[in-house]
């Protein structure tokens, strides 16, 4: 389940925001036709400020509506994917960010601000991300078969010195080529979801919900 909260709408575009260094890398970005540079300059003291880290920042259009989807974590919390960010952190996140874009006046009018987690099928960018999801069963996806075959399902065992994925795959170790990786995210399992279960109750489980902040046309 994925913590998703925030809707703001701004003006068009006019005001433009001093490059002063280089801005921050998210694993995964897809900004077409805004000034990524300029997006991230704001981002990132803000992640900064509320102490997570940046996992994927998508500007799409959704049934003619503009959407900016901000997915955050807390890379201390190990192999647990959006485990120490809450419905309030992100209402936060959410408040800060919506603030800093009006003022810096970052996009043409109306638009939807999205911060969440990255849910429990947690997409995997980055090579190290493999090492830190240890132990976790994951689906990757080739760009070229291997030994005839471009998917793979098994349980990550960590990462070489040779960039290559281990994978345990029905009691069978797999070396895979961390560059020939088209795509790869963690498969969730009910059985380890059942045993948690009774943390939601003392307010360890995630929650999701919505707030939306407006501003008139």
């Amino acid at each position: 389940m994925q913590l998703v909260v925030g809707s703001i709408s701004l003006r068009e575009e006019q005001g433009r925001v001093p490059r002063s260094h280089r801005s921050m890398h998210l694993p995964h970005e897809k900004l077409p036709g805004l000034d990524r540079d300029r997006v991230l300059a704001i981002v990132e003291p803000v992640l900064r400020a509320h102490g997570v880290d940046g996992v994927e920042i998508i500007w799409q259009t959704q049934r003619g509506e503009h959407v900016l989807k901000l997915t955050v974590e807390r890379q201390s919390t190990a192999a647990s994917t959006g485990a120490g960010v809450n419905l309030d952190t992100c209402g936060e996140i959410s408040r800060d960010l919506s603030n800093a874009f009006e003022v810096a006046e970052t996009f043409p009018g109306h638009y939807r601000l999205e911060v969440g987690t990255p849910g429990l099928d947690r997409a995997i960018y980055l090579l190290t991300d493999y090492d830190r999801f240890s132990g976790r069963l994951a689906k990757i996806k080739l760009a070229e078969p291997i030994d005839g075959q471009k998917v793979y399902e098994g349980r990550l065992c960590g990462i070489t010195e040779s960039r290559e994925i281990k994978l345990d795959v029905a009691d069978t170790e797999r070396l895979i080529p961390f560059d020939t990786i088209a795509s790869a995210r963690l498969v969730f399992e009910w059985a380890k979801s059942e045993k948690n279960a009774g943390k939601k109750a003392s307010g360890q489980g995630r929650r999701s919900g919505s707030a939306t902040r407006g501003k008139a046309r």
